[in-house]
Parts: C-alpha cells; sequence; structure tokens
C-alpha cells in the first residue's frame, strides 16, 4: 500500500478520498487492503469509489449536470425503485394470502 497518506486519518476530507480513490484506480491498492490500513469498512470505500464514478462520468459529458440536478435525478431513481419494490412486496404478499386462502379450501 502506498504510504502517502497518514494512516492516522481523523477525518476524511474530499481531498483525502480521492488520494485513495486514485490509488485504489491505479493498483498502488486494494479496497480490503485501505480497509485494513486505515480502519474504514469496504462499504463506504466502495460508496467513494462509486461517487468518484458517477462524477467523472458527469465530467466528461458533453453538457455536465450541476450538482444539484445530479441529485436530484439520483433522488428520482431511488424513489421510483422504491416504488417498485413496494408494489413487488404489496404483490407478494397478496399472492401468498390467495395461496393460504386456497391451501385452506
Amino acid at each position: 500500500m502506498s504510504m502517502t497518506m497518514d494512516e492516522t486519518i481523523k477525518r476524511w476530507t474530499a481531498k483525502r478520498k480521492s488520494a485513495l480513490v486514485i490509488e485504489l484506480i491505479q493498483g498502488k491498492t486494494t479496497v480490503s487492503e485501505a480497509s485494513r490500513a486505515y480502519d474504514l469498512s469496504p462499504s463506504e470505500i466502495e460508496g467513494w469509489v462509486e461517487d468518484a464514478k458517477r462524477g467523472m462520468e458527469n465530467s466528461l459529458r458533453a453538457n455536465p449536470l450541476d450538482v444539484r440536478a445530479q441529485y436530484e435525478k439520483q433522488l428520482k431513481d431511488l424513489q421510483e425503485a422504491y416504488g417498485e419494490a413496494m408494489l413487488e412486496l404489496r404483490a407478494r404478499k397478496k399472492l401468498q394470502a390467495l395461496m393460504e386462502r386456497e391451501d385452506d379450501n
């Protein structure tokens, strides 16, 4: 693992997160190594990588979205996914109730 960052980091600023994500992209470290070295959960580090990918994709667009538009789009996508999950859950509950009624007969 690269020792370019102080391993006693208390606060992860955007600059420090970026430096770690760049090390991951360059193959200088792995998520599991960074997780152990900096006492971070792998999911937290992977979240930073995903955020970086989204930011990079947006910055390379011909017409980049502003940050607010990005968050609004992400919120809309999450709300749609939540709505779909709730519909599926309700449908499964109704199906289960119908199947239980059928078994009783």
